[in-house]
């Protein structure tokens, strides 16, 4: 098991209750996965610094994540695929 953080960057005009269900589907696919989510911050909404799929701005979320090497392929297979999702960078910590 290794430890990552995973940067995504949501769509900004997703209500609470959007931004919390993209949210559980990802810690739910780390979790069916066999890892876990060991922090999560939401640093809310985001100037980006040019425009990403017609948005100017997006909904930072940052997770400290525990997870198998070999998941991550399928992990950031599913982030892509996300249509909620429109960047998201995953970086192995330490």
């Amino acid at each position: 098991m290794r430890k990552y953080e995973l940067m995504c960057i949501l769509q900004p005009d997703l209500d609470e209750n959007a931004f919390n269900g993209v949210l559980d589907k990802v810690k739910g696919w780390i979790s069916d996965s066999g890892g876990s989510v060991d922090k999560a911050e939401v640093w809310g909404r985001r100037k980006l610094a040019s425009f990403i799929k017609k948005q100017r701005e997006g909904q930072y979320v940052l997770l400290n994540v525990t997870m198998n090497p070999a998941a991550t392929s399928d992990l950031e297979r599913n982030l892509r695929y996300q249509e909620s999702v429109l960047r998201h960078m995953l970086s192995v910590v330490g």
